[in-house]
């Protein structure tokens, strides 16, 4: 059975947390490409901003409010897309928060609140637009972790934690979803700036803007490939920083990020990602 590539014809993509930051630069590149987009955010008024800026683009933006964390709002979110909008092609599953921990303050809301979207949403999404592409016997899912779940790393306790969670989700589901006609794939970017990102407390190597991310997003999205990985310079180096002894590990990520030099700073509690 050949992977099955969403094109516009087949249906409708649904963007999770694309409200701002790479959901919503990649909503506006697939509206471009000539898909109809559903995007799903608690934010209504950014959602509302996001439809007219692609208004006149080939494509077509449909607003649909959702809360990731409450699965009975995304069972309603994608019954929606299939009776009212046409076939769910395509689920993009970006809906995230980063939190950012010090080990010295540790508050178990912070992780909860990272588990509740990150991990939770990601499932709550994924259990009802599973079910509807097996119906059809076909679609495609993409999930998006980050390459901080390749290794540990200063302040990403709650956040790595969960996106590290995906990669094994994404890569076990494969198994079983290439066997129902659903293409699932893994999303791993490096650092996008983003108001998630101002909140780290180390250097940011490679940084790369939303749009860049949305580019690599929707030319891998068509690639045969099961993981989008970007940079690729970047999250190459990290995946091999995995590999050291953890003594040779731990030494050269406290290095590179001056971990050891620099007082630790209690972060702010609470850092939405943009895809919130």
């Amino acid at each position: 059975m050949r992977d099955f590539i969403a094109r516009p014809e087949h249906g409708v993509v649904w963007i999770s947390g694309a409200s701002s930051g790479i959901g919503r630069a990649l909503a506006l590149k697939l509206a471009e490409e000539g898909y109809k987009v559903a995007v799903t955010a608690r934010n209504h008024e950014k959602l509302v901003d996001l439809q007219a800026e692609a208004a006149g683009l080939s494509g077509s933006i449909i607003v649909l409010d959702g809360d990731v964390t409450n699965a009975s709002d995304m069972e309603h979110t994608v019954a929606a897309i299939e009776y009212q909008h046409g076939t769910l092609a395509m689920a993009i599953l970006n809906a995230g928060i980063n939190v950012p921990i010090d080990g010295a303050h540790l508050n178990r809301d912070d992780f909860e609140r990272s588990f509740a979207v990150n991990l939770s949403g990601v499932v709550n999404c994924l259990v009802p637009a599973v079910r509807h592409m097996r119906m059809k016997g076909q679609g495609q899912v993409a999930i998006v972790s980050s390459a901080t779940a390749f290794a540990g790393l200063p302040t990403s306790a709650a956040y790595g934690a969960t996106k590290a969670a995906l990669i094994n989700m994404a890569e076990s589901l494969k198994f079983d979803l290439d066997k129902l006609g659903i293409r699932v794939q893994l999303i791993t970017p490096g650092f996008v700036d983003t108001e998630a990102t101002k909140s780290n407390q180390f250097p940011m190597p490679n940084l790369i803007s939303a749009q860049v991310a949305a580019d690599e997003i929707a030319a891998g999205l068509k690639s045969s490939a099961f993981e989008i990985s970007f940079p690729k310079s970047f999250t190459f180096k990290l995946k091999l920083l995995r590999l050291l002894p953890y003594g040779l590990y731990f030494h050269a990520i406290s290095r590179f990020t001056a971990r050891n030099s620099t007082p630790v700073k209690t972060p702010p509690r609470t850092a939405a990602h943009p895809a919130e």
